[in-house]
């Protein structure tokens, strides 16, 4: 929560509103550091993402599908346009899309400045242009969208040198007013506070003359215009202008100041005096109503409702999770999208009456109440006696009617049908995860204007001020499945490829502490000492002495299930480039046996299995993957369905015929007999080498006893006959080290194993 307190100095507090127009010069080099904020007064973007590109240090602005723009809305008129622009695609000499620089007088008919199309750009390039002299709006326009995308950079826009024409410019302070913007002004009821303009001529022969000052609107009477007209103000030079205000309510006391001059652009420069008698504007008199919500969905809901009469300045929406709001705002503080009151959470301030709700994951209810306030800055003024509230509970699964028909796990064809359900699908790029995910999916709305990231795999939350991008932030686009396991990882344009860019697959992880610590290592879980932790994971050695990376807890269900997504949706794939050689695969992108010399084994899919029960899909996945469907066309079927794992072996990419269920602890590779009634446990465990293994049989048999160390070093191994019915068996290794062991029990028909400890 922002709050603005201030001080009324000499019985009075003055304020030059913020208005959405640029004042030349202006520029902006997309960096996260730029003032006042992350997108300049008057700059616009629309669909467009912010990036690190290749050859450029900073960040750029990307524009990478058909209609994204960007647009500078300027005051006065413009001298030359610089800026730099890279077509980045995997072929920059076959870039065909068409890249417009458009200019307008209004914002409304464009003409084209500059076109870009057939570029072969393949590093940064700056071009200038030059502006009609009445233009007031520059648009950079992806208009047609074909291959690759364009990277912006080091825009600027220089103000028209100076000519012997007369030139008006205004301030109070050290501020620029714009002409259409706001200055308020405030003072206690029958008290007089003087503003003094300051009246620039910027020109540089002739003299600026202002005919008139008048003022206009409904509490016009509460201002007075001191200094007489006309009067002259030579070129280079500048005169005062000093305007009144002595309310004679309390509230807001508006009118419109117009200061008639021979300026050829502005004749008529107007400035919007907002008046406030006291310390608040004048309260609204009605709250909005009706509240209706669209697109209801498990990832997203838009509200929407009807507005009052008169209106005010603007609406304040406040939402929370499970229950009804009974927050209010404070006057005289402003919140912004993110911020905080009491239990509650803005969702935004803005005069329009609808609102697009992001951070919604499925199956929950959503409380809203909208407040509406009048007065701009220090001055506001909410209504907070009954608001308009409303609630809805946003979808669950959005899995389409009949999607999985013709799928079954009972098919000696499952694997291949299942196959091809997902694939193919929509390519969504790598490079367009940032604009697409993460800020309009992963990322929420947090304090002080700013957002904050979730690392999946550890749990930390990032804050960060848009625009977003990956290197500032210090995350990276994790390939759950490590892209050198691939198959395809040798391929010279791997980059363009589907399985490189599946949105599924992708996570958002911090670089330095957890992907890279990840490596290409295997998931798993870690026993004894950890070699290093970050919050939530960890690395360490699982119970065959392999180092294997853990994921937090909440997170091992759903990286399994990426994990596994992986291989159903490209197996069977024909691809005909260089082969991956490095990792050694029992099947067409199967879960590798052996990722590489340096790692000489594989990823267990049991592992994986066990936490896909042990962690099931939440709500928030559940929207993950309506929403990963909406952009991919395309649905991760272990999310939708969790016994569709089981009827999978992922090392050899193979149907399983009658699986264990649920197969949370199923081991691959022993036949199960479900007859057999065969049991076994040590107790107690841990223990310090002197144990009791209970063994139960249903008939009698020859049985094989090995315990194992974390290396995998056979530590013990016996043959033992069993009669049938219970038998306590007594055992003492009194010179194991202390550590983690596995006891592994082996019959003519099973197979079972049981972490030890010995402390």
């Amino acid at each position: 929560m922002k709050k603005i307190i201030y001080t009324l100095l000499f019985g009075a507090a003055i304020n030059v509103s913020a208005f959405a127009q640029a004042i030349l010069p202006t520029s902006w080099d997309f960096s996260t550091t730029q003032t006042p904020g992350p997108y300049p007064a008057g700059w616009t973007p629309s669909g467009t993402a912010f990036y690190t590109t290749s050859g450029n240090p900073g960040i750029a602005c990307k524009f990478a599908v058909t209609g994204n723009t960007l647009v500078i809305n300027f005051t006065t008129p413009p001298g030359n346009l610089t800026y730099d622009i890279k077509a980045n695609t995997a072929n920059s000499a076959a870039y065909t899309s068409v890249f417009l620089v458009e200019e307008s007088a209004n914002g409304t008919s464009w003409t084209t400045l500059h076109s870009h199309t057939a570029l072969s750009i393949t590093a940064f390039t700056s071009f200038t242009d030059t502006p009609l002299s009445t233009s007031r709006y520059i648009r950079f326009n992806l208009s047609v969208k074909a291959s690759g995308n364009i990277a912006l950079d080091n825009v600027a826009i220089a103000a028209a040198a100076a000519g012997p024409a007369q030139q008006i410019n205004v301030k109070q302070g050290s501020a620029v007013v714009l002409t259409g913007g706001i200055f308020s002004v405030s003072s206690p009821v029958g008290t007089m506070t003087p503003t003094t303009f300051t009246i620039q001529n910027v020109g540089t022969v002739n003299a600026l003359n202002i005919s008139a000052a008048a003022l206009t609107g409904a509490a016009a009477g509460d201002f007075s215009v001191t200094t007489a007209t006309p009067f002259s103000v030579a070129s280079n030079s500048s005169s005062s202008l000093i305007v009144d205000f002595t309310p004679s309510a309390i509230g807001t006391r508006n009118a419109v100041l117009t200061i008639t001059n021979d300026d050829p652009n502005n004749g008529s420069f107007i400035i919007n005096l907002n008046g406030i008698g006291g310390s608040y504007a004048t309260e609204p008199t009605a709250q909005a109503t009706s509240m209706t919500f669209t697109a209801i969905k498990s990832y997203t809901v838009t509200g929407h409702f009807t507005g009052t009469s008169p209106s005010p300045d603007g609406y304040l929406v406040l939402r929370k999770t499970g229950s009804a709001i009974s927050d209010v705002p404070a006057d005289g503080t402003i919140y912004g999208a993110g911020d905080v009151i009491g239990t509650s959470k803005v969702v935004y301030s803005s005069t329009a009456s609808a609102f697009y709700l992001k951070e919604v994951i499925a199956n929950t209810s959503y409380y809203f109440a909208v407040f509406a306030y009048n007065g701009t800055g220090i001055y506001r003024n909410y209504l907070t006696a009954a608001p308009l509230t409303g609630n809805v509970t946003s979808a669950g699964s959005m899995q389409p009617a009949g999607y999985y028909t013709g799928v079954s796990s009972a098919a000696s064809t499952f694997v291949t049908d299942l196959h091809n359900k997902i694939n193919p699908h929509t390519i969504q790029f790598y490079s367009s995860y940032g604009p697409l995910m993460v800020s309009a999916f992963y990322a929420r709305d947090t304090a002080a204007g700013q957002r904050v990231l979730t690392c999946v795999y550890s749990g930390e939350n990032k804050v960060y001020t848009e625009p977003f991008d990956w290197t500032n932030v210090g995350y990276s686009r994790e390939h759950t499945f490590c892209h050198s396991w691939m198959p395809t990882t040798n391929d010279p344009a791997f980059q363009n490829r589907p399985e490189y860019n599946d949105y599924h697959m992708l996570t958002p992880t911090n670089q330095n502490q957890v992907n890279a610590p990840r490596s290409n290592n295997p998931l798993g879980e870690v026993v004894g000492t950890p070699i290093s932790t970050y919050l939530g994971d960890k690395i360490g050695l699982d119970a065959n002495g392999n180092k294997v990376f853990e994921p937090r807890d909440s997170d091992k269900g759903d990286a399994a299930r990426c994990m596994l997504y992986q291989c159903i949706c490209y197996t069977g794939v024909a691809y005909t480039g260089p082969v991956n050689t490095d990792a050694t695969y029992g099947g067409s992108w199967s879960l590798p046996s052996r990722i590489s010399n340096a790692i000489p084994y594989g990823q267990d899919q049991n592992v994986l299995k066990k936490w896909n029960y042990q962690d099931p899909p939440d709500n928030f996945e559940i929207a993950r993957n309506d929403y990963v469907d909406s952009l991919q066309g395309n649905r991760n079927p272990f999310i939708d369905s969790a016994q569709f794992i089981c009827y999978i072996d992922f090392t050899t990419m193979t149907k399983i015929a009658g699986p264990h269920l649920p197969c949370n602890t199923e081991v691959l590779g022993v036949t199960e007999n479900p007859k057999n009634n065969n049991a076994f446990m040590l107790s107690p465990n841990p223990n310090n080498g002197n144990f009791v293994l209970n063994y139960t049989s249903s008939k009698e048999e020859k049985v094989s006893l090995k315990l194992v160390d974390i290396a995998g070093r056979t530590v013990y191994s016996s043959e033992l006959l069993m009669n049938s019915g219970s038998h306590p068996i007594e055992l003492s290794m009194p010179n194991l080290s202390k550590g983690v062991y596995i006891f592994e029990l082996t019959s003519p028909k099973m197979k079972q194993t049981q972490k030890m400890v010995i402390e």
